[in-house]
């Protein structure tokens, strides 16, 4: 963010919209650091504010950055790929109010947030660009956006600046209409309470489970991007899915490990108590408890240790 903002000009004849992953838990100050980059000041977005060409606006933590018309929202919804601020809603609200007067733009990061907000610009007529994955120094989004999206343009960090530039000049194209499902999707990062019949009109209900609430999870498909949305908004891709999955299973071996553990130091204290007291019988229950719980607690702490060799492997390729 700090190269590209340098080399905007100063007369930018367009807004700059940004979400960055930010934690709530710590002030921020990427818009000093932004402003002290290039020419253009940098703020944090407040709610309301009126868009002005050569600004650049920043999601505040905790909050999805949505655009409407020539103004800002601050959208108190549900989080989008375990993130508040996401990349994804704030794309979807740009094509919906502004389609074909956007360029919207996926750099370095994990995973695929922005490949399902790049879909939906590109489908109202907005520009796609992406930084070039083997550019980044993390691959994934623009990896992801890449298979997902299609984008208009592919360029490495140090051609952006130039390409978002003349971008800016070019003609806009054909304004395409924002279907109702991604309207839909607006209201949800807002904040904006959805019925049962709106969630059946984004896709179809699945045998998952929501990894944040445990609510049905709603499957949606299109443009070959598989995303996953709960009743009460939580929304996934299917690989955030498939990773929430795998934490939930960890989590479970954990908490059974943690409960085993326990159950091994009741039963060798009741042990220790019935020998003291010369119960013989009730101090071979709780020797058999015991010998048990240890030929328990040894099989499910070498699936957890299995586990996460299985995922550090993974990690490594």
């Amino acid at each position: 963010m700090r190269f590209l903002v340098s080399r905007f000009a100063g007369d930018l004849a367009a807004s700059v919209v940004v979400t960055l992953h930010l934690p709530a838990e710590f002030p921020s100050q990427l818009d000093r650091i932004l402003t002290s980059a290039g020419p253009l000041r940098a703020t944090f977005a407040a709610d309301d504010e009126r868009l002005l060409r050569g600004r650049i606006y920043l999601a505040p933590p905790a909050r999805h950055l949505l655009v409407a018309g020539d103004r800002l929202q601050l959208g108190s919804g549900p989080r989008e790929n375990h993130a508040r601020p996401a990349i994804d809603p704030m794309l979807r609200s740009v094509a919906v109010c502004c389609g074909a007067r956007a360029i919207g733009v996926v750099l370095t990061g994990t995973m695929s947030d922005g490949a399902a907000g790049l879909c939906a610009l590109k489908e109202c007529g907005g520009l796609t660009v992406i930084q070039d994955p083997a550019d980044a120094a993390y691959a994934g989004m623009p990896q992801a956006a890449l298979r997902r999206s299609r984008p208009d343009r592919i360029a490495p960090l140090s051609e952006l600046p130039k390409l978002l530039q003349d971008l800016v000049q070019q003609i806009r194209g054909e304004q395409r209409p924002a279907p109702a499902q991604m309207r839909v999707e607006v209201a949800i990062a807002r904040g904006e309470q959805i019925g049962i019949q709106d969630m059946d009109s984004l896709g179809s209900r699945s045998t998952f489970t929501c990894p944040d609430c445990g609510g049905v999870l709603w499957e949606i498909e299109k443009g070959g991007l598989l995303r996953y949305r709960c009743h009460l908004g939580h929304a996934y891709t299917a690989e955030l899915v498939g990773s929430a999955q795998e934490d939930g299973s960890r989590d479970a071996l954990s908490k059974t490990l943690r409960a085993l553990r326990e159950r091994l130091l009741l039963a060798r204290r009741l042990e220790g108590e019935a020998v003291d007291k010369g119960w013989e019988d009730e101090a071979r229950y709780w020797r058999q408890k015991l010998e048990q719980g240890e030929e328990q607690f040894a099989i499910v702490a070498d699936a957890l240790q299995k586990m996460h060799e299985t995922s550090a492997r993974t990690a490594e390729d």
